[in-house]
This record gives structure tokens, sequence and C-alpha cells, in this order.
């Protein structure tokens, strides 16, 4: 591993904001993340992109409260790990790699794997064995080398690791370029909003890129003095998988040791999130909490939101069934959360919850 791969965990991803944000610099022509390329670390003119970003925000009412949606579930690869891979893989083209490595329980290494395809990068993605068939075809599509891994996440993430050490490490957890790109989403939701922040914000809790980049994005616009509020980040995890939820309920600054057990929200099943403390420490920050949700609570808002027309992924559910939940614990009037992946990529799994 060289020596930028060793130090990317150390890295202070707000020095990357050490300009003020200037909503006069923000380029509508352009469409998408990149509009935003003057505080973004990869200038457009050396964008791999594929028309990511800028989804929708839509108001749904969920049990008789209006909140805002932004439908993350649209992006090119179906998920909003694309604002992380483009700035992410444009970086790496930039430099000159020509070979990554990734390791995903699904949906970033979709991403990457796309990003690359795109940037004429070779890709080797490792996923965990029982990884969802749809995104280990989608994987596969793109030309990227699918490494199956018997074992946990983790054993998936010590085996890019390893690889790591003779290709660069396109890693979603431990490279900044990443989170630079999850920034957006603050970015975008502030826009969309007229340049106002929500008062709460609800995100899934797997490997916090993007509760991490929502902490830094939202914090770059209210350092700039362009919102007046750091929105309340309220962080979803499975009950099955919460090392989060656990330490912060217990005070503590890191995650905790869990028995992680099987979960429909395989997406922020993450029983020892690297950047945990990062995670605690930005929703402690902005007055926020965490919460947990059980299979059927995440089966049941499944079934909401398809019922007004939603066709999502069992985690994307899981952070619904989390606001849910927050609604009677957060004061705020202006909720947003996103539905973080499409229906398209867990078909097996909703054919079960609907032939149950």
């Amino acid at each position: 591993m060289n020596l930028e791969q060793n130090t990317f965990k150390s890295y202070n991803n707000e020095l990357f904001n050490s300009d003020l944000f200037d909503v006069n610099l923000v380029n509508g022509n352009l469409g998408g993340i990149w509009r935003y390329h003057h505080f973004l670390p990869v200038d457009y003119k050396d964008a791999v992109t594929l028309g990511e970003g800028f989804t929708p925000l839509l108001q749904i009412e969920l049990f008789g409260k209006q909140v805002f949606v932004k439908q993350e579930q649209l992006f090119p690869t179906g998920s909003y790990k694309d604002r992380g891979a483009s700035v992410l893989m444009s970086y790496a083209k930039k430099i000159g790699v020509t070979h990554v490595v990734q390791d995903s329980s699904g949906n970033a290494g979709c991403s990457i794997a796309a990003y690359a395809a795109n940037a004429g990068i070779g890709c080797d993605i490792f996923v965990p064995a029982d990884t969802s068939s749809a995104k280990l075809a989608q994987v596969r599509a793109y030309g990227a080398n699918l490494v199956l891994v018997d074992g946990d996440r983790q054993a998936t993430a010590a085996a890019a690791l390893l690889a790591s050490q003779k290709s660069y490490y396109a890693s979603h957890c431990y490279n900044p370029y990443f989170l630079q790109g999850t920034k957006t989403f603050a970015y975008e939701v502030c826009e969309q909003l007229g340049w106002k922040a929500p008062d709460v914000v609800v995100l899934p809790a797997g490997n916090g890129t993007l509760i991490l980049g929502c902490y830094i994005g939202f914090k770059h616009l209210f350092d700039s003095n362009v919102i007046t509020q750091m929105p309340k980040i309220v962080a979803v995890q499975s009950a099955h998988c919460a090392p989060l939820y656990e330490a912060w309920k217990q005070g503590l600054n890191e995650p905790v040791k869990v028995n992680s057990g099987h979960t429909l929200a395989e997406g922020i099943a993450i029983a020892e999130p690297i950047r945990g403390n990062e995670m605690i420490s930005a929703v402690t920050k902005t007055q926020g909490v965490f919460v947990t949700v059980s299979d059927d609570e995440v089966i049941g808002a499944l079934k909401l939101c398809s019922s007004k027309g939603f066709y999502i992924e069992p985690t994307s559910a899981a952070t619904i069934a989390g606001l849910i939940k927050a609604q009677g614990i957060v004061e705020g009037e202006t909720w947003v959360t996103l539905f973080s992946g499409h229906g398209l990529k867990s078909t097996e799994k909703l054919l079960a919850i609907l032939d149950a």
C-alpha cells in the first residue's frame, strides 16, 4: 500500500473546503454534481461523469407528515454511491491510475465498476459471496473482475486491503475523495430548498459515506454563511447490526462490538465501520440521534413506499422506517431523507417479501 493510501483515514475532509462556498459560482449549465465543481477537488475538465446528480426532491406524505425525499435511486447505477464514485474515479484518472480495487456489499462496487469502465481503468471488485445476484450481474456487466469472498463484510474488506498493496484502493470507506462526492447531497438539498437547510436529515448509517459527506457539505455551507443552521442528522441502523447506536446510547465515542445478525438491510449491516468515531461525532455535533429498525419495520416501510409508486431496495426502506421512528423523538419542521437504492437491485429479496 502506498503512502497516500496509508494516510487516507487521517485526512481532514473539511480541509478540502478551504474556500468559502459562493452560490454565484454554482454552474447550473453543467447539471448534476459537477455544477459545484468549484468546490470539488477535481475540475470539470477532468470529470469522469455519467450525468449523475441533482436528483428530484419530492414532497411525500408519510403517516400524515409531509417530508422531502431525494430520489437517489435514479442515479446511473441505481444508488447515491455514484456521487462519490464520480469524484473519486475522476481523481484517479487525473493522477494516472490504471487499475483499482474496491470492496463493497454491492452498491459502491457497482458504482466504482461503472465509473472505472467509463474512465478506461481496470477494476477488481471484492464482495461477500452472498451479495444480491442482481448487484453481482451489474458489476460483471461493467467489465470488472468480480472477486467473491467467503465470510462477512469485514473479511471482504481485509481481502481488498491486501490486494490494494499492488493497486490503487478506490475505497468508499477509506478514500476521502469519495466523501467529496457525497457532500454534494447537502449542496443539492439546500439549493433545492432555496438555499435553506432542512431542520432534520435522515440518513442510512453503514460505513458512513453519506453521513460524513452530508456533514462536510452542510458545514461548508454553514461556515460560508449560506445557511443559518446545521440540520440535525438522524442516523439509521438495523437492529440486527447496530454498533454505532449501541455506542451512542452508552455515551461512547467509538463503535462497540456487536453480534451481527442477518438483516434485509444488507447495505447498512457493517459491524466494524472504520469511520465509526467520525460518524458518532457528526451526529452528536448536530444534536442528532441514532435509531434502529427491525426487519418487520423495514418491510412495513417498503410496502408503504411501494403503495405510493416507489420501487426501492430494503436498505432504502430501512431509512424510511428510521424516519418514521425518529418523528417521535426529534423536533423539526422540515425533514429530508432519501431513497438510497433502486428496487431492481434486490429483486430476489423483494420477491421473497411479496410471496411471504
